[in-house]
Protein backbone atom coordinates (compact mmCIF):
# COMPACT_ATOMS: atom_id res chain seq x y z
CA UNK A 1 0.00 0.00 0.00
CA UNK A 2 2.47 2.67 -1.34
CA UNK A 3 0.65 5.99 -2.20
CA UNK A 4 0.28 6.77 -5.68
CA UNK A 5 3.34 8.11 -7.60
CA UNK A 6 1.47 11.92 -7.62
CA UNK A 7 0.51 12.20 -3.87
CA UNK A 8 3.51 13.77 -3.18
CA UNK A 9 2.42 17.10 -5.85
CA UNK A 10 -0.85 16.42 -5.26
CA UNK A 11 -0.70 16.99 -1.44
CA UNK A 12 1.22 20.04 -1.58
CA UNK A 13 -1.12 21.62 -3.72
CA UNK A 14 -3.82 20.88 -1.14
CA UNK A 15 -1.91 22.73 1.42
CA UNK A 16 -0.60 19.39 2.81
CA UNK A 17 2.74 19.53 1.98
CA UNK A 18 5.29 17.24 4.68
CA UNK A 19 2.12 15.14 5.84
CA UNK A 20 2.49 11.86 6.77
CA UNK A 21 0.53 9.54 4.84
CA UNK A 22 -0.59 6.08 6.34
CA UNK A 23 -2.19 3.44 4.32
CA UNK A 24 -6.07 2.70 5.01
CA UNK A 25 -8.03 -0.76 4.26
CA UNK A 26 -8.96 -1.07 0.87
CA UNK A 27 -12.24 -1.97 -0.31
CA UNK A 28 -14.07 -4.22 -2.86
CA UNK A 29 -12.71 -1.95 -5.67
CA UNK A 30 -10.03 -0.78 -7.84
CA UNK A 31 -9.60 2.23 -5.12
CA UNK A 32 -7.33 2.41 -2.56
CA UNK A 33 -7.66 4.93 0.51
CA UNK A 34 -4.73 6.98 3.18
CA UNK A 35 -4.89 8.58 5.86
CA UNK A 36 -3.25 12.24 5.98
CA UNK A 37 -1.85 13.54 9.29
CA UNK A 38 -0.21 17.23 9.32
CA UNK A 39 0.07 17.49 13.22
CA UNK A 40 -3.02 18.22 14.68
CA UNK A 41 -4.81 18.09 11.75
CA UNK A 42 -6.18 14.76 8.99
CA UNK A 43 -8.40 13.97 5.94
CA UNK A 44 -8.07 11.01 3.70
CA UNK A 45 -6.91 10.74 0.38
CA UNK A 46 -8.34 8.51 -2.11
CA UNK A 47 -6.43 7.04 -4.81
CA UNK A 48 -8.98 6.15 -7.82
CA UNK A 49 -7.27 5.66 -10.38
CA UNK A 50 -8.12 5.63 -14.25
CA UNK A 51 -9.14 3.89 -16.19
CA UNK A 52 -10.31 1.57 -13.73
CA UNK A 53 -12.14 3.98 -11.83
CA UNK A 54 -13.81 7.37 -11.97
CA UNK A 55 -13.98 9.65 -8.86
CA UNK A 56 -16.84 12.07 -10.46
CA UNK A 57 -19.63 10.57 -8.83
CA UNK A 58 -18.24 10.32 -5.56
CA UNK A 59 -17.62 13.79 -5.44
CA UNK A 60 -21.20 14.79 -7.07
CA UNK A 61 -23.01 12.53 -4.98
CA UNK A 62 -21.07 13.48 -1.75
CA UNK A 63 -22.10 17.26 -2.99
CA UNK A 64 -25.47 16.59 -3.26
CA UNK A 65 -25.48 14.50 0.25
CA UNK A 66 -24.23 17.67 1.89
CA UNK A 67 -26.53 19.97 0.01
CA UNK A 68 -29.32 18.15 1.24
CA UNK A 69 -28.35 18.07 4.52
CA UNK A 70 -26.68 14.69 4.89
CA UNK A 71 -22.79 13.63 7.04
CA UNK A 72 -20.64 13.20 3.99
CA UNK A 73 -17.44 13.96 3.76
CA UNK A 74 -16.53 17.49 2.09
CA UNK A 75 -13.83 17.15 -0.62
CA UNK A 76 -10.81 19.13 -0.06
CA UNK A 77 -9.13 19.11 -2.81
CA UNK A 78 -9.69 16.68 -6.30
CA UNK A 79 -7.21 16.09 -9.16
CA UNK A 80 -9.02 14.18 -11.93
CA UNK A 81 -6.72 13.40 -13.98
CA UNK A 82 -5.05 11.39 -11.52
CA UNK A 83 -7.65 9.76 -9.67
CA UNK A 84 -6.81 11.36 -6.70
CA UNK A 85 -9.05 13.04 -3.88
CA UNK A 86 -8.46 14.49 -0.53
CA UNK A 87 -11.78 14.35 1.67
CA UNK A 88 -12.67 14.97 4.90
CA UNK A 89 -11.77 12.47 7.83
CA UNK A 90 -14.87 11.04 9.72
CA UNK A 91 -12.27 8.85 12.04
CA UNK A 92 -12.72 5.19 12.59
CA UNK A 93 -15.74 4.44 14.40
CA UNK A 94 -17.55 2.70 12.10
CA UNK A 95 -21.31 1.38 12.89
CA UNK A 96 -20.48 -2.21 13.10
CA UNK A 97 -17.40 -1.77 15.42
CA UNK A 98 -19.28 0.63 17.75
CA UNK A 99 -22.20 -1.60 17.82
CA UNK A 100 -20.18 -4.49 18.66
CA UNK A 101 -18.63 -3.04 21.23
CA UNK A 102 -21.68 -1.96 22.62
CA UNK A 103 -24.41 -4.06 21.83
CA UNK A 104 -26.84 -1.70 23.94
CA UNK A 105 -26.19 0.66 21.04
CA UNK A 106 -27.46 -1.49 18.82
CA UNK A 107 -31.49 -0.65 18.75
CA UNK A 108 -30.42 3.25 18.87
CA UNK A 109 -28.26 3.47 16.42
CA UNK A 110 -29.82 1.25 14.21
CA UNK A 111 -32.80 3.43 14.77
CA UNK A 112 -31.06 6.36 13.96
CA UNK A 113 -29.66 5.12 10.19
CA UNK A 114 -33.46 3.38 9.42
CA UNK A 115 -34.63 7.47 9.97
CA UNK A 116 -32.02 8.72 7.68
CA UNK A 117 -33.44 6.99 5.28
CA UNK A 118 -36.85 8.18 5.77
CA UNK A 119 -35.38 11.67 5.26
CA UNK A 120 -33.17 10.61 2.29
CA UNK A 121 -36.80 9.66 0.84
CA UNK A 122 -38.02 12.86 1.08
CA UNK A 123 -35.61 14.53 -1.46
CA UNK A 124 -36.42 14.66 -4.81
CA UNK A 125 -34.08 12.31 -6.02
CA UNK A 126 -30.29 13.39 -7.44
CA UNK A 127 -29.24 13.43 -10.83
CA UNK A 128 -28.81 9.95 -11.39
CA UNK A 129 -29.12 6.88 -13.76
CA UNK A 130 -32.49 5.11 -13.14
CA UNK A 131 -32.15 1.73 -10.94
CA UNK A 132 -34.35 0.20 -13.23
CA UNK A 133 -35.55 -3.25 -14.10
CA UNK A 134 -32.76 -3.82 -16.81
CA UNK A 135 -30.09 -3.10 -13.94
CA UNK A 136 -32.11 -5.28 -11.92
CA UNK A 137 -31.96 -8.44 -14.06
CA UNK A 138 -27.98 -7.89 -14.93
CA UNK A 139 -27.03 -7.50 -11.29
CA UNK A 140 -29.22 -10.95 -10.51
CA UNK A 141 -27.84 -12.85 -13.52
CA UNK A 142 -24.30 -12.40 -11.49
CA UNK A 143 -25.27 -15.39 -9.54
CA UNK A 144 -25.54 -17.65 -12.64
CA UNK A 145 -22.45 -15.76 -14.31
CA UNK A 146 -20.49 -16.36 -11.06
CA UNK A 147 -21.57 -18.43 -8.23
CA UNK A 148 -23.22 -21.54 -10.21
CA UNK A 149 -19.64 -22.22 -12.34
CA UNK A 150 -17.58 -21.89 -9.27
CA UNK A 151 -19.54 -24.43 -7.09
CA UNK A 152 -19.68 -27.09 -10.56
CA UNK A 153 -23.00 -26.21 -11.18
CA UNK A 154 -24.91 -26.57 -14.76
CA UNK A 155 -28.21 -24.54 -14.29
CA UNK A 156 -31.21 -23.50 -16.22
CA UNK A 157 -30.12 -19.24 -16.79
CA UNK A 158 -32.72 -18.00 -19.20
CA UNK A 159 -35.53 -20.14 -16.50
CA UNK A 160 -33.72 -18.02 -13.85
CA UNK A 161 -34.34 -14.97 -15.78
CA UNK A 162 -37.65 -15.40 -16.76
CA UNK A 163 -38.65 -15.94 -12.57
CA UNK A 164 -36.99 -12.70 -11.79
CA UNK A 165 -38.84 -11.15 -14.96
CA UNK A 166 -41.84 -12.20 -13.73
CA UNK A 167 -41.71 -10.98 -9.91
CA UNK A 168 -39.24 -7.80 -10.63
CA UNK A 169 -42.36 -6.16 -12.50
CA UNK A 170 -44.16 -5.93 -8.98
CA UNK A 171 -41.74 -3.25 -8.22
CA UNK A 172 -43.56 -0.78 -10.67
CA UNK A 173 -44.49 2.05 -8.56
CA UNK A 174 -46.65 5.53 -9.11
CA UNK A 175 -44.34 7.11 -6.10
CA UNK A 176 -40.98 9.33 -7.46
CA UNK A 177 -38.00 7.25 -7.13
CA UNK A 178 -35.76 8.20 -4.68
CA UNK A 179 -31.35 8.33 -4.50
CA UNK A 180 -30.34 5.04 -3.61
CA UNK A 181 -26.63 4.39 -2.36
CA UNK A 182 -26.80 0.99 -2.78
CA UNK A 183 -24.18 -0.08 -0.24
CA UNK A 184 -25.65 1.44 2.67
CA UNK A 185 -24.59 -0.90 5.48
CA UNK A 186 -22.90 -0.89 8.70
CA UNK A 187 -19.06 -0.54 7.63
CA UNK A 188 -20.44 2.40 5.46
CA UNK A 189 -22.02 4.40 8.02
CA UNK A 190 -19.49 6.49 10.33
CA UNK A 191 -19.95 8.08 13.90
CA UNK A 192 -18.37 11.11 13.13
CA UNK A 193 -15.64 12.05 15.45
CA UNK A 194 -16.93 9.71 18.50
CA UNK A 195 -20.74 11.47 17.95
CA UNK A 196 -23.84 9.56 16.73
CA UNK A 197 -23.82 11.68 13.96
CA UNK A 198 -24.02 9.18 11.10
CA UNK A 199 -21.56 10.20 8.21
CA UNK A 200 -21.91 8.64 4.59
CA UNK A 201 -19.14 6.69 2.92
CA UNK A 202 -19.27 4.90 -0.12
CA UNK A 203 -22.10 6.32 -2.55
CA UNK A 204 -20.27 6.57 -5.69
CA UNK A 205 -22.76 4.32 -7.46
CA UNK A 206 -26.17 5.70 -6.19
CA UNK A 207 -29.32 5.23 -8.67
CA UNK A 208 -32.41 6.78 -8.76
CA UNK A 209 -34.92 3.42 -7.33
CA UNK A 210 -36.70 2.15 -5.42
CA UNK A 211 -36.52 2.92 -0.92
CA UNK A 212 -36.78 -0.41 0.16
CA UNK A 213 -32.98 -1.32 -1.50
CA UNK A 214 -31.10 1.05 1.20
CA UNK A 215 -32.96 -0.19 3.80
CA UNK A 216 -32.31 -4.26 3.04
CA UNK A 217 -28.90 -3.09 2.54
CA UNK A 218 -28.95 -2.04 6.20
CA UNK A 219 -30.98 -4.69 7.06
CA UNK A 220 -29.56 -7.58 5.62
CA UNK A 221 -25.78 -6.81 6.11
CA UNK A 222 -23.47 -8.94 4.06
CA UNK A 223 -20.77 -8.23 6.56
CA UNK A 224 -22.61 -8.31 9.95
CA UNK A 225 -25.03 -10.61 11.11
CA UNK A 226 -28.52 -8.86 11.68
CA UNK A 227 -31.10 -10.64 14.03
CA UNK A 228 -34.17 -11.31 12.40
CA UNK A 229 -35.89 -9.71 15.78
CA UNK A 230 -34.00 -6.24 14.80
CA UNK A 231 -34.69 -6.79 11.11
CA UNK A 232 -38.16 -7.00 11.61
CA UNK A 233 -38.51 -4.10 14.37
CA UNK A 234 -36.26 -1.38 11.59
CA UNK A 235 -38.91 -2.56 8.79
CA UNK A 236 -42.14 -1.87 11.01
CA UNK A 237 -40.64 1.39 11.89
CA UNK A 238 -39.85 2.34 8.41
CA UNK A 239 -43.47 1.44 7.27
CA UNK A 240 -44.88 3.36 10.40
CA UNK A 241 -42.91 6.34 9.99
CA UNK A 242 -43.73 6.72 6.25
CA UNK A 243 -47.13 4.84 6.23
CA UNK A 244 -46.07 2.12 4.03
CA UNK A 245 -48.02 -0.49 3.46
CA UNK A 246 -48.03 -4.23 1.99
CA UNK A 247 -46.51 -3.02 -1.32
CA UNK A 248 -43.31 -2.16 0.69
CA UNK A 249 -43.02 -5.03 2.31
CA UNK A 250 -43.03 -7.02 -0.81
CA UNK A 251 -40.48 -4.44 -2.44
CA UNK A 252 -38.39 -5.18 0.35
CA UNK A 253 -38.10 -9.12 0.42
CA UNK A 254 -37.87 -9.25 -3.47
CA UNK A 255 -34.95 -6.48 -3.72
CA UNK A 256 -33.75 -8.51 -0.79
CA UNK A 257 -33.58 -11.00 -2.49
CA UNK A 258 -32.30 -9.53 -6.08
CA UNK A 259 -29.44 -7.94 -4.13
CA UNK A 260 -28.24 -11.19 -1.95
CA UNK A 261 -28.22 -13.02 -5.04
CA UNK A 262 -26.34 -10.16 -6.55
CA UNK A 263 -24.00 -10.21 -3.82
CA UNK A 264 -23.41 -13.62 -3.76
CA UNK A 265 -22.24 -13.78 -7.53
CA UNK A 266 -19.79 -10.32 -7.12
CA UNK A 267 -18.05 -12.26 -3.90
CA UNK A 268 -17.73 -15.13 -6.00
CA UNK A 269 -16.58 -12.95 -8.75
CA UNK A 270 -14.13 -11.46 -5.99
CA UNK A 271 -12.05 -14.24 -5.04
CA UNK A 272 -11.59 -15.82 -8.73
CA UNK A 273 -10.80 -12.77 -10.71
CA UNK A 274 -9.91 -10.74 -8.42
CA UNK A 275 -7.78 -12.51 -5.81
CA UNK A 276 -9.58 -11.93 -2.37
CA UNK A 277 -10.95 -15.14 -1.26
CA UNK A 278 -12.36 -13.38 1.90
CA UNK A 279 -15.08 -12.85 0.62
CA UNK A 280 -15.98 -16.11 -1.06
CA UNK A 281 -16.27 -16.55 3.08
CA UNK A 282 -19.21 -14.24 3.55
CA UNK A 283 -21.22 -15.56 0.97
CA UNK A 284 -23.26 -18.17 3.80
CA UNK A 285 -24.34 -15.15 5.46
CA UNK A 286 -25.94 -13.93 2.43
CA UNK A 287 -27.58 -17.36 1.56
CA UNK A 288 -28.92 -17.32 4.89
CA UNK A 289 -30.70 -13.91 4.17
CA UNK A 290 -31.45 -14.83 0.62
CA UNK A 291 -33.20 -17.80 1.66
CA UNK A 292 -35.35 -15.59 3.92
CA UNK A 293 -36.70 -13.79 1.59
CA UNK A 294 -37.48 -16.21 -0.72
CA UNK A 295 -39.47 -17.77 1.73
CA UNK A 296 -41.48 -14.67 1.03
CA UNK A 297 -45.03 -15.87 -1.29
CA UNK A 298 -44.62 -12.65 -3.77
CA UNK A 299 -40.89 -14.75 -4.23
CA UNK A 300 -42.16 -18.12 -5.16
CA UNK A 301 -41.15 -18.11 -9.12
CA UNK A 302 -37.62 -17.40 -8.10
CA UNK A 303 -37.25 -20.05 -5.07
CA UNK A 304 -39.06 -22.55 -7.09
CA UNK A 305 -35.85 -21.92 -9.47
CA UNK A 306 -33.46 -22.51 -6.46
CA UNK A 307 -35.26 -25.60 -5.62
CA UNK A 308 -34.72 -27.05 -9.01
CA UNK A 309 -31.76 -25.75 -9.42
CA UNK A 310 -28.95 -25.22 -6.56
CA UNK A 311 -29.27 -28.16 -3.93
CA UNK A 312 -29.14 -26.73 -0.43
CA UNK A 313 -25.64 -28.28 0.13
CA UNK A 314 -24.28 -26.59 -2.37
CA UNK A 315 -25.34 -22.99 -0.92
CA UNK A 316 -22.82 -21.18 1.07
CA UNK A 317 -19.19 -20.78 0.72
CA UNK A 318 -17.70 -20.96 -2.73
CA UNK A 319 -14.33 -21.65 -2.20
CA UNK A 320 -14.94 -24.56 0.35
CA UNK A 321 -17.62 -25.86 -1.72
CA UNK A 322 -15.55 -26.01 -4.69
CA UNK A 323 -12.76 -27.36 -2.64
CA UNK A 324 -10.38 -24.73 -3.78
Amino acid sequence: MNPPAGATDFLTAAGWEGAEVRPLAGDASFRRYFRVVDHDRSAILMDAPPPQEDPRPFIAIAQWLTGNGFAAPDILHQDLEQGLVLIQDFGDARLKETVEAAPESELRLYEAAVDLLVRLGQEEAADVPPYDLAVYQREAGLLTEWYCPAVGLEVDAQGYADAWASILSTLKTDAPPVTVLRDYHAENIMLIEGSETLGLLDFQDALAGHPAYDLVSLLQDARRDVAASLETAMLDRYKRITGAGDAFDVAYHVLGAQRNAKIIGIFTRLWQRDGKPRYAGLCPRVWSYLERDLKHPALKPVADWFDANIPAELRGDPLVIAGA
